[in-house]
């Protein structure tokens, strides 16, 4: 069993990105922040803590996509 938590740009599934990623599988987590590609709008990011400076040199999504799959492949997902 694998669970995992988003920070998020808002709460609009078409429109927003996620910022960050903590997935707890067994004793390991990852944590990683990731680059939506968008600003970060000041009300998420006072929500979260999450800034434009802190994400602008991490990956964006479709760059950790593919380790994300091969971690939470085969195991069952709690959020």
């Amino acid at each position: 069993m694998v669970t995992f938590d988003l920070e998020t740009t808002g709460v609009d599934t078409k429109k927003d990105r996620i910022v960050q990623i903590c997935v707890k599988d067994g004793d390991k987590v990852i944590t990683r922040l990731i680059n939506p590609e968008i600003p970060i709008p000041k009300e998420s990011s006072d929500i979260h803590g999450i800034t434009d400076e802190m994400v602008k040199d991490s990956p964006t999504f479709i760059k950790i996509a593919k380790s994300l799959y091969e971690l939470l492949k085969g195991k069952d997902l709690v959020t």
